[in-house]
């Protein structure tokens, strides 16, 4: 391809690192977008400014996040900008796995974000998940003393859980079936964490007095981890389904029991530049620093590598493409 042109009030940004979210690697996912280039958690340096950018200039360190809101629209002013009309059709041009792209006007004018001197491109990398799972926070209305349970302790996993402690949970139980991220997760600040066959509602039972959890966030998709989230729930609880679901996908829920404990579910997609702005304060001030959550880091001409050890879990969280 050759490197985008840009317009009025766009930038052209060399990249330097993107991170590889667990959507990228969802094949039925990819097949939706497809012909695409991946990539939507870029950094960069800012090769040109078209006309009428001011707040951007050439060599400036950016964050661009792949979709922006209008601002102005029903959703936009009743706070949720992912289901503004115009946030998809916003996008980077080709996309974040690419030695350069473009960013739309819209993404400049309220979704670029300049890097602060003492935050390395690799922290940078981490706004947009970071961002993501502030957002699940704040659905879950996490609020000081309560319990949390992380169902899945991927990178997204992980991230809800140290964002939930920073919002006042006292108690974090996590689960996965794998063994090393397990213990990743014990040492990044879990207090308990379980395969799922040892029962996560009795686990978390167990951990606070019979009670369950305050908040549950779930990100497999499964139905045998949206069951076990449900068990795990204390009275009032609040679920946050995290990942995107296969459109095929089915749970079955007994609406009697979800009536009387008087549960909340609710669905987190994405982000949007309030939660990307909070996002970067947090890494800013080292709250989340990519030496605890990016465990692998491969050039841009090896993606395909990157592509393998991000599916490969184990001792691999998250990998990074950088150039």
């Amino acid at each position: 391809m050759p490197v985008p042109a840009i317009g009025p009030g766009e930038l052209l940004v060399e990249m330097r690192a993107v991170g590889l979210c667990g959507s990228d690697l969802a094949p039925w996912y990819v097949a939706s977008k497809a012909p695409a280039v991946l990539g939507h958690e870029p950094v960069g340096v800012v090769a040109a400014a078209g006309a009428g950018v001011s707040a951007f200039r050439p060599g400036d360190r950016v964050f661009v996040h792949h979709h922006a809101a209008c601002g102005r629209c029903r959703f936009c002013s009743a706070g949720e900008p992912v289901m503004c009309p115009e946030w998809k059709p916003n996008r980077l041009h080709p996309g974040g796995l690419a030695e350069f792209f473009r960013a739309e006007a819209a993404t400049v004018a309220t979704d670029t974000l300049l890097i602060p001197d003492n935050v390395p491109f690799d922290d940078a990398a981490l706004v947009e998940p970071v961002a993501c799972a502030l957002k699940a926070v704040d659905r879950a209305a996490v609020r000081p003393g309560d319990t949390a349970a992380v169902v899945g302790l991927g990178s997204s996993g992980v991230l809800l859980g140290l964002l939930a402690r920073e919002a006042g949970a006292v108690r974090l139980v996590g689960s996965d079936p794998d063994p090393a991220r397990r213990e990743k997760a014990l040492r990044l600040g879990f207090d308990r964490v379980l395969d799922p066959a040892e029962g996560l509602a009795a686990v978390v039972k167990g951990e606070c007095s019979g009670r369950g959890a305050d908040a549950v966030f779930v990100l497999p998709y499964d139905a045998s981890a949206f069951e076990a989230a449900m068990d795990a729930a204390a009275p009032a609880g609040r679920l946050v389904f995290y990942s995107p679901v296969p459109p095929e996908t089915r749970w079955s829920l007994a609406p009697h029991t979800a009536y009387l404990r008087d549960l909340t579910l609710r669905f987190s997609y994405s982000c949007g530049a309030g939660e990307l702005r909070r996002a970067m304060s947090l890494i800013e001030r080292r709250v989340v620093r990519a030496d605890r959550i990016v465990t692998h880091r491969v050039p841009l001409e090896r993606a395909p590598e990157a592509f393998r050890l991000a599916r490969a879990c184990g001792d691999v969280l998250k990998v990074l493409v950088t150039r």
